[in-house]
């Protein structure tokens, strides 16, 4: 890998999203979490006090409500990233307007 290697993710300011799609942030995070978890627990993972990934034991294999701040936040920014990088390319985030 290079040394000189300096990450340039595109992540927009919460002023730059559209409507009231920041207040589903949390939602979204939500689901990022569930998937994660639901995926080390397709491969044997098991909540643990400390993470060790000898014995696949991870504290933060919880429901999202349980996790401490810091690692909703981690879940947050990951939509925030993904979203940023959908925006940024040109695509439109708005609510589908019922029938």
């Amino acid at each position: 890998m290079s040394k000189s290697y300096k990450p340039q993710p595109v992540i927009l300011s919460l002023r730059e999203f559209p409507g009231d799609i920041i207040e589903h942030i949390d939602i979204l995070a939500r689901n990022v979490h569930e998937q994660w978890a639901s995926g080390r627990i397709e491969e044997g993972w098991r909540y643990g006090e400390y993470r060790n990934d000898e014995l696949k034991e991870h504290p933060t294999l919880v429901p999202y409500e349980e996790l401490p701040e810091s690692e909703k936040e981690y879940d947050r920014q990951t939509v925030i990233a993904t979203l940023s990088a959908l925006i940024f390319s040109g695509f439109e985030i708005r609510k589908k307007i019922s029938e």
